[in-house]
């Protein structure tokens, strides 16, 4: 006996049966387009064969680094004729290169040896969020130092006037102040962002602009702000420190003793290194283009800025 079924029902299993193929392949789709909440972080893995020195390195930086940073804060907090702004300024500055170096060191540290390198979206945050707080709260310290050492050397007879306490107090607290504001609009900006396109992030910290290129969402906001809140920020002080600078040279070349003058000079020397190191590098990382950052390319200037110049900053 020869079996027989309505066409109407052949109709309906077709229809089903494509149902729920679709199904599937929307569900496989979903799967190879998840959205991720760990990372990768590359770090130095391409080179396996220097992970042991390079650890040895980078470990024997980070201990001079916290040691140096860490002392010149004790010592500045402990030592009464320390507390004038200049050596004010310079323990904050020594603070926040400790603050980056804690944020940067330890995770990569970690992952020379690591199987797995993997990072959470929230430790990522957190890490891009106190370097970018030790970064910018540096670039406003770096300008009070430069308007400190304008007036000391500037209009030396009203300097306790023009330099109180209350002022120095002011303007260490904006600097903090500030420091906070830019990562929590920043950290804020990143969270509106999913990143389905790759969880591997071809750095040896959570930067911004390697997330930016693995976000699967636009981020062309996040870029323009990025782009209008530093370059602000760099505008503003580093104006400051140029128009200082530009007024303690008139000043100095004006002198007629030239043990003064030598001695104005020895005194702005180091403060102005620092800032040439710290804004310079800066610059070259964040100022070009977008797809001139692009790879591992980025990295020895990251290296530099994040722990070579807090290594440098106690000596300097």
């Amino acid at each position: 006996m020869c079996c027989w079924r309505d066409p109407r029902l052949l109709s309906v299993d077709t229809t089903i049966d494509l149902r729920e193929s679709g199904n599937r392949e929307g569900e496989m789709a979903e799967n190879n387009y998840s959205v991720t909440n760990e990372f990768i972080l590359v770090g130095f893995s391409d080179h396996p064969d220097l992970k042991t020195p390079l650890f040895l390195l980078f470990s024997a930086i980070y201990l001079v680094t916290m040691v140096g940073n860490l002392g010149l804060v004790a010592l500045i907090y402990l030592e009464p004729r320390l507390h004038t702004p200049m050596y004010i300024f310079l323990g904050n500055l020594a603070l926040m290169d400790s603050c980056c170096s804690c944020a940067i060191t330890p995770k990569m540290l970690e992952n020379f040896f690591s199987v797995d390198r993997r990072i959470s979206l929230y430790e990522c945050m957190a890490q891009f969020y106190f370097l970018c707080l030790a970064e910018t709260t540096d670039c406003f310290l770096l300008a009070a130092m430069a308007y400190d050492r304008y007036v000391a050397i500037c209009n030396p007879l009203q300097y306790h006037s023009m330099m109180s306490k209350k002022l120095c107090l002011q303007m260490t607290m904006g600097s903090y102040i500030a420091g906070n504001l830019h990562p929590m609009i920043e950290v804020g900006l990143l969270l509106r962002l999913t990143f389905c396109r790759s969880h591997v992030i071809k750095h040896f910290f959570c930067d911004v602009l390697p997330l930016y290129r693995i976000s699967c969402t636009d981020p062309n906001i996040n870029e323009l702000i990025l782009l209008v809140l530093a370059g602000s920020i760099q505008v503003f002080t580093i104006s400051i420190v140029l128009v200082s600078y530009s007024c303690i040279l008139f000043t100095i070349f004006t002198m007629k003793s030239k043990e003064g003058r030598g001695k104005a000079l020895s005194t702005c020397a180091s403060h102005f290194l620092s800032v040439s190191i710290f804004y310079g590098s800066l610059l070259f990382m964040y100022a070009q283009p977008h797809s001139a950052n692009e790879g591992d390319k980025d990295m020895p200037v990251a290296i530099f800025y994040t722990l070579i110049i807090p290594l440098l900053n106690p000596f300097i």
